[in-house]
């Protein structure tokens, strides 16, 4: 495994630890609860996260059995730079900007589903999973296009750095949002 590869396995066992040490223990109730009709509680920061990263899977098999077709558009570096360099800061500031995200990737979890935290954590183990697998394509920058919108293109190492940061920031919404919650 390079060291790029170890270092995204490494970051998202610290977030399923992080996940784990400030939600794992609360109550159903607490993961559910909305501070208002616009901020998304606990749960549905964690569902939309598994719902983003999933959406990407099937791209994922596509690479490995070598049946992708990507974007015409991705032929040209330029594009795939600007978009990749544009969603990673987008996701990547922190939460300071609120950005709305695709109706695709809305968070769809019934009120109080059990084991939010659980499924949130296997999911992590399969995105490690597919990671791991992924490796030659990771070493060639293969040029995958947003699950989204297949003229969105980015190289898939920009992909996997977008959907760290992008666990990062909801991370700091749930927790915003526990601090809310408590008070």
């Amino acid at each position: 495994m390079d060291i790029k590869t170890q270092h995204w396995i490494n970051e998202l066992d610290h977030l399923s630890e992080e996940i784990k040490a400030s939600f794992g223990s609360l109550e159903k109730e607490t993961l559910f609860l909305k501070p208002d009709s616009k901020t998304w509680s606990i749960a549905e920061n964690l569902e939309h996260l598994i719902t983003v990263n999933s959406s990407y899977f099937p791209i994922f098999k596509q690479l490995i059995d070598n049946t992708f077709v990507g974007a015409f558009i991705g032929k040209f570096s330029f594009f795939t730079k600007l978009f990749g360099n544009m969603i990673y800061r987008s996701v990547s500031d922190g939460g300071k900007k609120k950005i709305r995200t695709f109706p695709l990737w809305e968070p769809k979890i019934k009120e109080g589903e059990e084991h939010i935290i659980e499924k949130f954590l296997s999911h992590q183990d399969d995105l490690k999973n597919w990671i791991k697998e992924l490796g030659p394509y990771i070493e060639k920058e293969a040029i995958i296009h947003s699950p989204a919108n297949k003229l969105i293109v980015y190289s898939l190492p920009q992909a996997l750095d977008i959907m760290v940061a992008h666990e990062k920031r909801h991370l700091q919404q749930a927790k915003n949002v526990l601090n809310i919650v408590r008070q």
